[in-house]
């Protein structure tokens, strides 16, 4: 198992950087998602480290060898990494134990390695198949097979799964990050599917113009959002204008809201990020004496997802904001409705 190290790296093509002095640490064993939207500079990356793109400065170390630096360059034949494309790129002409064995010699070890790696990705009984004869899915199952024949010290994956539908894509991904986890495999998955990157990756890498945002767990990426952009890259983000009001919460047209995170010490406008599902649609009509509470407002839509509903609501004082419930939403468009925050928000300069 082998760890991986950029250091500083600066990559591009032409006179113009594509990677400003880049730093990322994946450990042994270790599978991290890169994510980004298109032109951030995630395929720039994974073409660094396959060697198939030489930076300009900085250095790329796989354990202790290094593989890329000023005076130190290993060409990708050598570098023991597996990579699997977009679209498993598998020869039409070749059935899957060629198309697996591609590369490999022609040793009796060889054969069994083929068969070993079939079986891994459940693909055995299909071993004398050809491509075109293959659905995406288990096309996509032989170009694993076929980076991980090799052995690879770590495994490249660009956006292996985007060309599946939603369904297979969901149960492939699964199948792909038990077995590496099983086998062991420090991975690199390089995506701009931000489900995809938070539901299988130990942590995931947030690029932004070439650079690296934020480095985190899922969970920490999702509740911890290092700016604005990263809270509004990732899930759906509920801004609200706000008042810093010198305590630990902010004022918001919801009323006040506790501070998880963000800029400390802030005074003034700020804006509170809030997630849907921390949000709660209540009767709007008071309850006895009792003080309303939240932020009053009016159902605009209502979408209907099957696991859950999302409305939009617009409030009193003129925001629209997001508000996700559970199931089949009762509430119709139209209707009248009071807004309450549970937990609390991250906060960033207005």
């Amino acid at each position: 198992m082998t760890s991986v190290e950029v250091a500083g790296i600066t990559a591009g093509y032409g006179r113009t950087p594509v990677l400003v002095d880049l730093n990322l640490q994946v450990d042994s064993a270790e599978f991290v998602a890169v994510l980004g939207s298109s032109g951030s500079g995630k395929t720039t990356l994974l073409r660094v480290l396959a060697g198939f793109l030489k930076p300009t400065s900085g250095s790329v170390r796989f354990g202790h060898t290094v593989v890329s630096g000023p005076a130190e360059w290993v060409p990708p034949e050598h570098r023991h990494v597996g990579i699997v494309p977009q679209e498993g790129a598998l020869f039409p002409h070749l059935d899957v134990r060629r198309n697996v064995g591609f590369g490999l010699d022609r040793s009796a070890a060889s054969t069994q390695r083929v068969d070993e790696v079939l079986e891994m990705v459940g693909m055995a009984a299909f071993a004398d198949a050809r491509p075109q004869e293959l659905s995406g899915g288990q096309q996509q199952r032989v170009a694993l097979a076929r980076a991980l024949a090799p052995r690879p010290e770590v495994l490249l994956l660009d956006e292996p799964f985007s060309a599946l539908d939603a369904g297979m894509r969901t149960t492939l991904r699964a199948e792909v990050r038990e077995l590496l986890t099983r086998i062991g495999t420090t991975t690199v998955l390089v995506t701009h599917d931000q489900e995809e990157a938070l539901s299988i990756a130990d942590r995931v890498a947030i690029m932004r113009d070439g650079a690296l945002v934020q480095m985190a767990t899922p969970a920490v990426l999702y509740q911890d959002p290092a700016d604005l952009s990263v809270a509004r890259f990732i899930g759906e983000a509920v801004e609200l204008r706000a008042m810093w009001n010198g305590a630990e919460s902010v004022d918001t047209p919801l009323g006040p809201v506790a501070v998880r995170g963000g800029v400390t010490g802030a005074s003034g406008p700020v804006i509170a990020v809030l997630r849907p599902e921390q949000l709660v649609v209540v009767d709007p009509r008071p309850v006895g004496d009792a003080p309303a509470r939240g932020g009053s407002g009016t159902v605009r839509s209502v979408t209907y997802h099957g696991h859950d509903s999302l409305l939009q609501v617009r409030l009193a004082t003129g925001e629209d904001i997001a508000v996700r419930v559970p199931g089949e939403s009762e509430i119709a468009p139209g209707s009248s409705v009071r807004v309450l925050v549970t937990g609390s928000a991250n906060v960033y300069p207005a």
